[in-house]
Formats: C-alpha cells, sequence, structure tokens
C-alpha cells in the first residue's frame, strides 16, 4: 500500500518563501525515511493558482493571470530542485486535468444533496480568501494574518452543507493519530464542538478560477477547488482523469503537512467534502507553526523576509535544512536567530559528528595500517556503543513517524556525543603506547567507527548529502534497499580500507 505525503499546494501570488521551504524539507525527510523502511511513497506538492488574490496580483503586474500563474509556478518548481527535494508529483491547478476532477467532485456533491444556493455576508480577506468573524458596523476591520483592511461581501453563493457532517468529524477527532501535534487538535475540535455552519463554495464577479457547472456567473471558491487538487495529482498523466481511478494511486494512507493558519480547511471541510463525494478520507493531518526571525514576524513592508534562495547560497542544503528541523520542534513556531543558527551548526554537525569521525578515523588509519580495526567478536554486541546505538535506532524510528524531527535529530547529537565521550574516557591515543592493549583500542575504535556508520545512517532523511560524505568517509554507500537491515549494529566490515580523512562539515564563519 503507498503512502502519500502531501506538502500544502503553495498559492501563487508570489515566489516560494522560507516558510513554505520548511514545509517542503520536513516533507521531504519524513518522505525520504519512508522510503528508506521500504515503503511505496508519493509525495506530492505543487501550486494553488486560482482566486481573486491571483487576478488582482497580475492586474498590478499588468500581466494575465494565467501568465503570472507560470511564472510563479517554475520557481517553485526551480526551487525544489534547488534543495534537491524528491516530489514524485508537482501539480498545478490550472491544468485541464485538474478542472476535470473539480467538476466531478462538485457533481458527487451535488448528487449526495449537499448543495443549496443561498446568501453570503459578511468581511472578507482576499489575502486569506476568507470570511471573517466582524460585526457587520465594525469600521475598518483589518485581518490579524495579512494587517490589510477587509472588504464587505454581499453576494449570492452556492453553499455545501457542512453542518450535516458534525457527528462524522467530532468522530474522526476522536482519532488520536488524525490531526497532530495535540495543540492543533485541541483547537481544531473546540472550534467543531460550537457547531459546524456550512459554507459557501462559489464566489461571483470573479473570472479567474473554474466556472461551476450548471450555475452561470459562478466561479469555484478557491478552497473547494484547490483541495481536490490532491487528487488530481496523484492520477497519471497517460490516464483519464476520473475519480474511480484513485483507488490504486495512493490516497488510500494520506498525510497532510500543512500550515496552522489553514488547518480547519484540511481537518474538518476537507474531510466533510470527502465524505460526501464518497472519497476515503485522509489518515493524518500535521499542523506546523509559522517561522518568524529574530523575534518578529516576518514581512516585505519591514524588511526582514529571509529568501530561501539566498540562504541555500550562503549556508548550504545541509546547514539549514539541519536548523530548520533539528531547533524548531515541527508543530510550534519557530525563530530564526542568525548567531544561534551558525552556532548550532558549528557545533552539532562540524564538532559533534564531524570531529567525531575524522580523528576516529585518523587513529584507525594511524595504528591499523589505514584500515577499519578487528573488533571482539566475542561481546561488541552488549558494548556500551552498541546498547546506546539499538536504544537509538528505536527512539529515532518512533519519533520519524511522527513527524518529531527535532525529537530524531535531538538522538542522534546525544548518540555522536556518547561516542564522543566514550572515546575521551577510553584515551586510546595513551592506552596504545602499550602494546598489550591492542585488542582493546582496536574494539574501541571499532565500536565508535560504527557508532559513526549507524549516526550516517540515521541522518539521512533529515540531511542526506552530509550522510553520504560521512558514509564515504568510511568507505561504503548507502544502499536504500538494504538501510533496515545496515542498521543492525555490526555491520561495518572489519579490514575494510579507510580513505584519508577530509572534513565532512565545515564550521561555518561568523
Amino acid at each position: 500500500m503507498a503512502t502519500t505525503i502531501t506538502t500544502p499546494l503553495y498559492y501563487v501570488n508570489d515566489k516560494p518563501h522560507l516558510g513554505s521551504t520548511y514545509t517542503t524539507i520536513a516533507c521531504d525527510a519524513f518522505a525520504r525515511f519512508n522510503r528508506l523502511e521500504g515503503k511505496n511513497v508519493v509525495f506530492v506538492t505543487g501550486v494553488d493558482e486560482h482566486g481573486q488574490k491571483i487576478e488582482r496580483t497580475a492586474d498590478l503586474l499588468n500581466i494575465s493571470p494565467q501568465l503570472h500563474c507560470d511564472q510563479v509556478s517554475s520557481e517553485y518548481k526551480r526551487n525544489w530542485q534547488l534543495w534537491g527535494i524528491t516530489n514524485d508529483r508537482f501539480i498545478r491547478t490550472s491544468s485541464k486535468r485538474h478542472h476535470k476532477l473539480v467538476e466531478q467532485f462538485f457533481q458527487r456533491v451535488q448528487d449526495s444533496g449537499d448543495i443549496y444556493l443561498g446568501r453570503q455576508q459578511g468581511w472578507y480577506c482576499v489575502g486569506c480568501e476568507e470570511y471573517k468573524d466582524y460585526p457587520r458596523e465594525t469600521e475598518e476591520p483589518q485581518c490579524s494574518i495579512h494587517k490589510k483592511v477587509l472588504e464587505w461581501r454581499d453576494e449570492e453563493n452556492l453553499f455545501f452543507k457542512l453542518s450535516r457532517y458534525q457527528k462524522q468529524i467530532e468522530n474522526l477527532l476522536n482519532d488520536k493519530d488524525f490531526l497532530l501535534p495535540k495543540s492543533r487538535k485541541n483547537e481544531i475540535t473546540n472550534f467543531v464542538k460550537n457547531g459546524l455552519n456550512d459554507f459557501s463554495i462559489s464566489r461571483t464577479n470573479l473570472n479567474w478560477g473554474i466556472e461551476v457547472p450548471g450555475y452561470k456567473g459562478h466561479t469555484f471558491y478557491v478552497w473547494f477547488d484547490a483541495l481536490v487538487g490532491y487528487l488530481s495529482a496523484l492520477l497519471q498523466e497517460e490516464d483519464e482523469p476520473h475519480l474511480d481511478r484513485l483507488k490504486n494511486c495512493g490516497w488510500s494512507n494520506v498525510v497532510h503537512v500543512i500550515g496552522k493558519d489553514i488547518l480547519r480547511f484540511h481537518a474538518v471541510y476537507w474531510p466533510a467534502m470527502c465524505l460526501s463525494a464518497g472519497i476515503e478520507l485522509p489518515k493524518r493531518v500535521f499542523g506546523h507553526g509559522f517561522l518568524t526571525r529574530e523575534g518578529q514576524k516576518m514581512g516585505k513592508s519591514i524588511g526582514n523576509v529571509l529568501d530561501p534562495e539566498q540562504l541555500l547560497t550562503e549556508f548550504g542544503e545541509d546547514a539549514v535544512r539541519w536548523y530548520l528541523l533539528k531547533d524548531i520542534q515541527f508543530g510550534n513556531d519557530g525563530d530564526f536567530q542568525r548567531q544561534r543558527f551558525i552556532d548550532l551548526i558549528n557545533n552539532d554537525l562540524a564538532n559533534t559528528i564531524g570531529n567525531l569521525l575524522n580523528r576516529t578515523s585518523t587513529m584507525s588509519r594511524k595504528w591499523f595500517n589505514e584500515k577499519v580495526p578487528n573488533r571482539n567478536e566475542t561481546d561488541f554486541t552488549e558494548h556500551h556503543l552498541a546498547k546506546e546505538s539499538r536504544k537509538t535506532i528505536y527512539n529515532y524510528n518512533k519519533y520519524m513517524e511522527r513527524l518529531e524531527f527535532h525529537k530524531a535529530s535531538e538522538s542522534i547529537i546525544d548518540l555522536a556525543i556518547a561516542a564522543n565521550c566514550y572515546l575521551n574516557e577510553t584515551a586510546p591515543w595513551k592506552l596504545i603506547k602499550d602494546n598489550n592493549n591492542i585488542e582493546i583500542v582496536a574494539n574501541d575504535i571499532y565500536m565508535v567507527l560504527e557508532t559513526c556508520r549507524i549516526i550516517g545512517l540515521l541522518i539521512n532523511p533529515i540531511i542526506p548529502s552530509l550522510s553520504s560524505r560521512i558514509l564515504l568517509q568510511l568507505g561504503i554507500q548507502l544502499e536504500s534497499s538494504s538501510w533496515k537491515s545496515s542498521l543492525l549494529v555490526g555491520g561495518l566490515e572489519s579490514g575494510r580500507n579507510l580513505p584519508i580523512p577530509t572534513p565532512v562539515m565545515s564550521k561555518l564563519e561568523q
């Protein structure tokens, strides 16, 4: 059974920012982990290209909405290639195939009796593409996210009977694994307890979008349209786009990873829409937090937006991936601090891991004819570092399965610290002076090198390029087909030639 992992479908009002890069890197790490675990993975990302915000942005640029979408979506594709993102599918909601699937989805929902005409009144944020809860008499209310004055709307819309699915959504939220982390689950549970209201799924006086069949002048609300994009992404290019083909495409085991600002759409509206259309529900929704910079919200107006491409150029993929996944608890808000970023990379990757590998392989080459020394075959499985490695592997797998990347990363560093401490305590550079200790030193050096091998394997989904350099320093390469068996302690072959040590991670400049 395939596991489908999705990022949000990013809104193409502007080029990729650090927030979208953060989400995509996290999904990439999760997809890599699942592939190494032997699972069939379909990793989906893409862009949401409809709605009034896109239409207005294109007008300001004096270009067509389609040209604007073409330009920005190409920036997303290019950005993910630069970051080495391993997505299997990239969906654009302006594609004709997607349009056909939206129309089929709508027909199913309509056939279920869940569509009716009504009137929508309220304060509307074009940036969020969402109505906000302010009384009519409120003077110039602002969106708390975009800090712009809301627009008053009064128009005829098509509505979806969300209220009909109150009980089913409550039951879904009772599933301990459906909505994570716990803080997000509590937030949505409280929202649902207050009673679900029907929501409008069409807009009028909007040219840039998918027209609603049978309702002249109505265009699908961007959120009704975009969510179906997760389905259309899974269909093969050569297949006729049809909902019936989803059964064999990986939709049965879906994990949505999204920002907390769009949690309600994914954890409430989308499951109800799937129920209405007779589509299997997603398995899990994970809502992560926002990124700030030096304690301030990032924004163009104050000039503190972090360009992910500039970060990549200045610091490299390894450093940024490690900082985002290790230092920020996935699910909570996180703050990018330059000095902390530099200190973390230098301490964790250059010193704790890199220096451990470098000095151990140097000693091994010097004392054991440039090879991996022999281990003590009678008791290496009960060695202190062997026990620490097995404990780390167990915890790491548990954390990665629950998208707790910071804990998984911390467990790797803890193992590296344990190996460093063991090396310092045993002081093989002193023991080697007495020839009677040669077997003891050989076993100690072997176990530290073997621990480095385990670290190199575990770090692969998080920092794949650093993983490759660590393993190459040990004279080996990772074969994804044997990753699980490679994690058995003792897999490093004694007598293997060791390359001349080179730093696997350079320190960042202050």
